[in-house]
């Protein structure tokens, strides 16, 4: 028997989640139709790299750091063999470099000594390089594999939360609440497009209801 996602009601919204959720794609698709991964990447190992480095971090920041990291370390090989004080001086404007720097080196030595030089493309395998948990290896299967996956970032979770998607705080079970509330065709799209939304509209310092194209569909649930 197939288990439901709970109806979440609030504010006068009621219903099937699924059908609002589907509603709520729909929308949002039509609102930010250049919805997509904001780290610039040319394959699976510099997308790996970048979101490390997106910890505590904006994409934008990134992409001012990686084109120079990429030229000179921008294979697992390179990364593997390169002194820790080198990735580091790279690095160093993306906040917390020498955390950053360790694993950014040491996921490149499994990488090449346990896969060959090859980005693993399965979830448990990638949670198991240093520094990457369950949302930096769904950004790397979404965007680089084609692997279907809810990287929860803090936009995720808070826009989920306040459209009623999920009632919980943890990045787990909000992945868990979205994966069934959308086809599994849509997940890596609609974390895009959640993120797109949490930046312009439903900011972590003020939801902007009064410009938010689905707030008709929203319980605006923790909003004041």
């Amino acid at each position: 028997m197939k288990t439901k996602a709970p109806i979440r009601k609030s504010g006068g919204i009621s219903g099937d989640i699924h059908e609002r959720a589907s509603r709520i794609v729909k929308i949002l698709d039509a609102e930010y139709p250049e919805s997509r991964c904001s780290l610039d990447f040319k394959n699976p190992f510099e997308l790996l790299v970048a979101t490390i480095l997106s910890s505590q971090c904006t994409d934008a920041r990134v992409n001012k750091v990686t084109p120079t990291l990429f030229k000179k370390l921008g294979t697992p090989h390179a990364m593997a063999r390169a002194r820790h004080e080198e990735i580091e001086k790279l690095i160093q404007s993306t906040g917390f470099y020498k955390n950053k720097a360790a694993a950014l080196k040491e996921s490149a030595q499994a990488i090449v000594q346990t896969h060959r030089g090859n980005v693993p493309s399965t979830l448990e395998e990638l949670t198991k390089l240093r520094g990457v948990g369950r949302k930096t290896a769904n950004v790397v299967l979404g965007n680089a594999f084609g692997v279907p996956g809810i990287p929860v970032d803090t936009h995720v979770s808070r826009v989920a939360f306040r459209l009623g998607l999920t009632a919980f705080n943890d990045p787990e079970k909000i992945e868990r609440d979205l994966m069934m509330v959308v086809p599994k065709r849509q997940w890596t799209h609609f974390s895009h497009l959640l993120i797109s939304h949490g930046r312009v509209i439903c900011t972590a310092r003020k939801a902007y209801c009064d410009k938010c194209p689905v707030t008709n569909l929203c319980p605006k649930i923790g909003v004041h």
